[in-house]
């Protein structure tokens, strides 16, 4: 018996036999795992201005390398001025704006007043950060005039911290957005002083925006939404983006 433990192939099938070492698996099993969240792709983006605000979205729905839809809006309307926009996973975006639209009806029916721009921000953050420990996939930003008249943006983080800021883009296409935004509104390197763009013009740039985005982004296409929201209300149009 020793004789034959004292090669490492005898003692080996000694200790197999008696269960002692486990033996290989042919088929060893399979891990499977749970994604929840997609990004569905887009881009969104919002100005403030002195007395009005502008925002647009994209309206291209994307899977992987697929396009699932070409005219999916990513804007909800929440009051007479105010809208919110969300780039991200298009599920989790269709009930967050639900959600909101619900807890501000509630708040007109307790207060009997449409809440501001301010109240909406916060409201939106604190319904994010409700969710941190499951977030919705989901990059927002709300836009609106303040209480004295003067254009809102606040662009957020996935848990809810938010900052109100003159210009902010979310999604896909953030990156490029925010370089040309950082030229023509931040002025961030710009070496001489240049005036103000006014409405018009911030309009055309933000139409300019979104379709050098949509050149270079393959998530963002087919249509933009523009919102301009003054002292009339908003007022909704829409442009053609690329479409491939």
């Amino acid at each position: 018996m020793m004789g034959e433990w004292s090669s490492g192939e005898g003692l080996q099938q000694h200790m197999q036999s008696h269960g002692s070492v486990p033996r290989p698996v042919s088929n060893p099993p399979m891990e499977h795992r749970f994604m929840p969240y997609q990004n569905n792709g887009g881009t969104v983006f919002a100005v403030a201005g002195p007395t009005y605000a502008v925002a647009m979205a994209d309206t291209r729905l994307s899977s992987g390398m697929r396009i699932l839809s070409r005219n999916t809006t990513k804007c909800t309307q929440l009051t007479s001025k105010c809208v919110v926009l969300t780039g991200g996973m298009q599920a989790e975006m269709v009930e967050l704006h639900k959600r909101m639209k619900i807890l501000i009806t509630q708040y007109e029916h307790a207060h009997r007043r449409e809440p501001s721009v301010n109240a909406v921000a916060q409201l939106l953050s604190t319904r994010l950060y409700f969710k941190r420990f499951f977030p919705y996939y989901t990059f927002n930003v709300v836009v609106g005039l303040d209480e004295e008249g003067k254009g809102a943006v606040y662009g957020y983080d996935a848990i809810g911290s938010f900052e109100r800021i003159p210009y902010v883009s979310q999604g896909t296409g953030a990156e490029l957005v925010t370089s040309v935004l950082d030229n023509q509104i931040g002025k961030t390197n710009q070496t001489k002083q240049l005036e103000p763009l006014d409405k018009t013009d911030l309009i055309d740039l933000a139409k300019d925006v979104i379709a050098a985005a949509g050149e270079r982004d393959i998530y963002t296409g087919d249509y933009a939404e523009v919102y301009v929201i003054d002292e009339t209300g908003v007022n909704k149009s829409k442009v053609d983006l690329r479409k491939e």
